[in-house]
Parts: C-alpha cells; sequence; structure tokens
C-alpha cells in the first residue's frame, strides 16, 4: 500500500489535525516495532503487558514515516506524524477494508475445520500459472492478520488468496465482509472449536458466514459429502454459484484412479482426461487439491494448465511436511494443527505407505474439543492398526488417553505416553533408524515440532 497521509485520512476516521504532514508518504503498515522501516505506517497495540505507544517516538526515529495513536492514551506526541483514531484495531481493519474497495483485484475466500491452510497454496499455485497473486501467509487469518494481509497486496495484485480462521461466532463474518470475496471455499466441517461452538451444526454455520461477505453472483465451492453445508446451502437465500467437490460422484468434481506415491499422489476426476500429480502426501489433500481446480477453472485456467500449477506448490511449514531426521529417518512434520479428522487422515497416510521397517507415530493433544475431549483422543488410540503401526509415543495430558486405547490393540510394550517432551524426545530417539518412518502430529499448543527439530539435529 503507497498512500499519503492525506489519503489515508480520507479512508479512516482521524481526529486530528494532519495537515503539516499530509503529503508524508506511507508504504506498509507494521504492528510490531521491530519490524519498521522507511516509510512504515506503526501501529500499536494496548496489550496485557506492553503497550505498543511507548515505542511510537522511537519507531519514527528508526524510519517510520507515521504512526496511529489511540484517542484514550495520553500525551501523544503532536510535533511528530501520527494519526489519532479512537481504537488502532478498528483503524487498521478500516484502512484495510478501504484499501480493498480501492483495489482493481479478485479475491477468494478460503475457510474450513481441517485444510484450509493447503488448500490456500494449493489455489495459489494454480492461479500463479496465469495471474499475479498473493497469499495469506503463516497464520495472519484473524482479524489482525487479515487486514494486514490486504494491505501487503500490491497494486497490480490480480487475485488475493485470503485465509479466514475463526475460535467463534460472527468472526468469518467479519472477515469476509472485510475481504469482499468473488469467490469462496470451505474446505470441510470437522471438530475443532467444538469447546467455543458445541456441536459439529454450529461449526458449520460459523464457516458458512464466509457466504455473508461473497458478491452477489460470487461462487461458492463446497465439500460435496458434508450434509451439514448441503442441507444449510439448499436453504441459503442469496444468490450464489455453487459447486462441489467430495469422493462421491454425486459432486461436480471427484478423483478417479487414485494411486499414492511417495511424495505424493496421481489421481485423475470426472472432469478431465488428464493425469495430475499432486506433490503433498496424503489422500486426503486431493479432495484440496479437487477444490483449488474448481476455482481455477472459475478464473479459466484449463485443466490441461494445472499441473504445471500442482508442480510449483510451495506449502506452508508444519503441513505434512517431510523431512529426515539425523539418522536417516523420514519424519512427516504435520505438528501444525491436529483434530480428530485430520489425525485419523494422517494416521491413515502412514499406514499405508510402503518401504519402510518401522512406522512410528508420536501423536499430542487435539484441543478445543470440548466435553469429549478425551473420547475423542481414546478412540485415536483404539483405532490403530496393529498390523501397519509398530510403535505409539504420546505427549500430554490428553495424549495419555491416545496412550490408553492404544494399549488394547497394540500392547503395553508398544506404546509410551510421556508429559515431559525431553523423556519422549530421549526415548523415540533409542527407537529410529534409517528405515523409520515418523509421523508427528498434534495441537499447535503442543510445539511438537520440536520433537522434529531434536531429530533432524
Amino acid at each position: 500500500m503507497k498512500r499519503t497521509l492525506s489519503q489515508i485520512a480520507n479512508m479512516i476516521t482521524v481526529k486530528n489535525d494532519i495537515t503539516p504532514f499530509k503529503d508524508v508518504v506511507v508504504q506498509e503498515v507494521v504492528i510490531d516495532s521491530r519490524q519498521i522501516e522507511a516509510g512504515s505506517l506503526f501501529v500499536p497495540f494496548k496489550g496485557e503487558r506492553v503497550d505498543g505507544h511507548k515505542f511510537v517516538e522511537e519507531s519514527i526515529q528508526k524510519g517510520a514515516a507515521a504512526a496511529l495513536w489511540q484517542s484514550d492514551v495520553p500525551n501523544p506526541p503532536e510535533h511528530l506524524p501520527i494519526l489519532i483514531v479512537d481504537d488502532c484495531l478498528t483503524a487498521l481493519q478500516e484502512l484495510a477494508r478501504s484499501y480493498r474497495l480501492e483495489l482493481n483485484i479478485k479475491v477468494v475466500g478460503i475457510t474450513g475445520s481441517n485444510g484450509k491452510t493447503t488448500t490456500k497454496d494449493l489455489t495459489a499455485g494454480l492461479l500463479s500459472t496465469q495471474y499475479k497473486v498473493q497469499k495469506t501467509e503463516g497464520n495472519y487469518n484473524n482479524q489482525i492478520g487479515l487486514p494486514l494481509t490486504i494491505l501487503g497486496l500490491e497494486e497490480d495484485t490480480q487475485i488475493a488468496v485470503l485465509e479466514m480462521g475463526m475460535s467463534g461466532r460472527g468472526e468469518i463474518e467479519f472477515l469476509t465482509k472485510l475481504a469482499c470475496p468473488d469467490a469462496v471455499v470451505i474446505t470441510n466441517i470437522g471438530e475443532s472449536h467444538l469447546l467455543d461452538l458445541g456441536s459439529r451444526e454450529g461449526i458449520a454455520e460459523a464457516k458458512l458466514e464466509i457466504l455473508q461477505g461473497l458478491k452477489e453472483g460470487g461462487l461458492a465451492v463446497l465439500h460435496g459429502d458434508e450434509p451439514l453445508l448441503m442441507e444449510r446451502i439448499h436453504r441459503y437465500k442469496g444468490n450464489v454459484e455453487v459447486q462441489t467437490f467430495g469422493r462421491n460422484e454425486t459432486n461436480d468434481l471427484f478423483p478417479t484412479d487414485i494411486i499414492q506415491i511417495d511424495h505424493g499422489n496421481r489421481f485423475k476426476t470426472n472432469a478431465s482426461t488428464e493425469s495430475f500429480m499432486l506433490p503433498v502426501l496424503g489422500t486426503h489433500n486431493i479432495l484440496n487439491a479437487l477444490a483449488s481446480m474448481l476455482i481455477a477453472r472459475h478464473f479459466n485456467l484449463p485443466f490441461e494448465k494445472m499441473n504445471e500449477g500442482l508442480a510449483g506448490i510451495k506449502l506452508t511449514n508444519m503441513r505434512m511436511e517431510l523431512v529426515e531426521g539425523k539418522h536417516g529417518e523420514k519424519i512427516i512434520n504435520d505438528a501444525y494443527n491436529a483434530s480428530p479428522t485430520s489425525m485419523i487422515a494422517a494416521i491413515e497416510l502412514v499406514s499405508n505407505l510402503q518401504g519402510y521397517d518401522k512406522k512410528i507415530l508420536v501423536l499430542g493433544d487435539m484441543l478445543e474439543l470440548g466435553p469429549q475431549e478425551e473420547q475423542y483422543h481414546l478412540q485415536i488410540g483404539q483405532g490403530l492398526n496393529p498390523n501397519k503401526i509398530d510403535l505409539l509415543f504420546t505427549y500430554g495430558q490428553l495424549g495419555a488417553h491416545i496412550a490408553k486405547g492404544a494399549r488394547a490393540v497394540l500392547g503395553e510394550n508398544r506404546v509410551f505416553a510421556f508429559t515431559d517432551k525431553k523423556e519422549l524426545i530421549r526415548e523415540l530417539v533409542n527407537n529410529v533408524n534409517q528405515e523409520s518412518l515418523v509421523l508427528v502430529k498434534a495441537s499447535r499448543g503442543m510445539k511438537l515440532e520440536e520433537v522434529v527439530s531434536y531429530l533432524q539435529k
């Protein structure tokens, strides 16, 4: 974003006279004073422990063009280029909304319980073969991250692929109305956020909020095998085009001739004679690819060109990331997040991969599952196949319930439960070799990527 302070004052509500600084040019927006560069607009937030307003003067001295200042914070430095606003977060969001409406750009919004980040990466990869595309980086998918992503869009970008996350009702509606998407994807309805939303029905309704910001006549790509989505979309009164993907042949796009290989999958679809190579582990990721392909086709990308896009996919770290350990063991780093649905899919992948003498699971707590959290963990353990999984290591209080369920099928000697990560690592290292395949998966809060990092060292 490149705007003068005078232009910015017309995009948001500013309470002070910025005339002396009206021609100062802002070239980016940052919320961390350590990331200040020449031309930055610094947005300070009042946190529980640190108030960013303390760093406003220092930021401008370091090269920031200007800063926001919240009106209830005393002693604003009026000799500096600051814009006084009622609330810094609201101002950031207003600025992003105004900037988005000024851009001549198409927007794709993506949400879902599982797979939204992979689907975002796949969609951006496909569209990049024909357009200039920017996408959400990292986990910038919330009420702060999404505005920053929009404000980071370049003027000549043609399509923005924006991930939208949530923890409760109303959040997706807010984000989609901020982004005004031309097309949206709902990857699936899982169990994440059961603690906040109470039921899968509640999760489905929260995810469908993404339609509230979809432009008139826009495209909604939905997981057609999910009754909770299909029941509700049939009752939806808005003017949207609906296309579905899934395993069932009732969908607009479904896979055929799936072949799982070492570093991904080959598959065909009902809509083309092309054979597609997806360099991403897990057959469940074929469904994410199908959603992305429907979006790409909506933007006039032919199926014949999609292999080119799939081949160049750059996935966000810790999503089915295949790496090698110090002793030659192969590690699937899927430590970014976990729910029962995604945990089962990852275990299924490991169970079916060929060519490994020993298959080891390292599984941690799945968080935010509500009152039935212990039962969900127990069922993961009970569902393990003793002929396809050799050892199980669990981490965390809830992970202990995975271990409890697994002992009934794997036996006591093949299951190890830990609440100390260092102890887990010590025991795990003694059990891996160059013929091992290790899956590492848990919710983000468990930080199991530390296990992967240690194995690599």
